[in-house]
């Protein structure tokens, strides 16, 4: 079982200027990071830790973490953002003619791709 579940985690690997190496990243498990010098052994490394942890909590009776891609998703978002900023999304949405909702979607869309 834990296999597959830390083979459905959403894993990243970026390079750090500051460590000189490649940095493994899962989002399920975002205390830990594996450092290495390529992006393969980077991405191998992170996946082995993952499953390694799962494993442990699995075996220790803790929960462990859903994947990201399997969670459930209401689609609403509650947002703060300045005065200033709402100020400017409305005006652009009433300026494209669109729905102050509209607007931000397609916005933060843009920004996820």
């Amino acid at each position: 079982m834990s296999a597959k579940v830390s083979d459905r985690y959403t894993y990243r690997v970026f390079w750090s200027e500051e460590d000189s190496a490649y940095i493994g990243l899962c989002a399920e498990l975002p205390s830990m990071s594996h450092v290495d010098d390529t992006i393969e052994a980077a991405i191998a490394g992170i996946r082995d830790l993952a499953t390694f942890t799962v494993d442990d909590l699995a075996e220790s009776g803790e929960s462990v973490p859903e994947p990201l891609h399997s969670r459930r998703y209401s689609g609403h978002l509650n947002l703060r953002v300045p005065p200033e900023t709402h100020r400017a999304l409305v005006v652009a949405a009433a300026e494209a003619g669109i729905s102050l909702n509209r607007l931000v979607s397609e916005r933060l869309a843009q920004v996820s791709r």
